[in-house]
């Protein structure tokens, strides 16, 4: 771990502990109301980005521990996650888009909840691929909009279906 990823270990430390209470609360919260999410058309995409991006934020955290990996081969395993966290990410947007029960107005936030973490990742993955520390930042923002991104669909699934 060199000096840049060192500076960010209690923070990776930290948010890989309430990443996974979090994960764990949403699939148990799921598996509570999975006959609803089930029924109702835009919500299994958008249960899928929760869990996907959570999961990146978690497995992003915990390479971030890694000791004497170098910034780029981060960047890259970063970018690899956030490919495949964007295609669970675009596939609930466009279930969102498709929901003509949701009122138009709430579309474009919920489809910014859910592509903000991802994009976050993304970014900072192309800086540490080229070589800038601020790329980390990029992704401690990734972590902490996947938290907001996920306790919002934790939210939706505990009460939010049940109305």
């Amino acid at each position: 771990m060199d000096a840049a990823t060192q500076a960010w270990s209690e923070f990776n430390v930290a948010m890989l502990g309430g990443l996974a209470a979090l994960v764990g609360l949403l699939i148990v919260a799921m598996s509570v109301n999975v006959k609803d999410i089930l029924d109702a058309p835009h919500l299994p995409a958008r249960a899928a980005a929760a869990i996907a991006t959570l999961t990146l934020a978690l497995i992003v955290c915990a390479l971030g521990l890694v000791p004497a990996q170098p910034l780029w081969l981060y960047g890259a395993e970063v970018a690899i996650g956030a490919v495949i966290a964007a295609v669970f990410a675009f596939h609930a947007v466009r279930a969102v888009y498709l929901n003509t029960l949701a009122p138009r107005g709430t579309r474009t936030p919920k489809s910014a909840a859910i592509i903000a973490p991802v994009a976050a990742y993304a970014a900072g993955s192309v800086l540490l691929v080229i070589g800038s520390t601020a790329g980390l930042a990029w992704l401690g923002a990734g972590a902490i909009l996947a938290v907001v991104s996920g306790v919002t669909f934790a939210w939706v699934v505990l009460i939010e279906i049940l109305r």
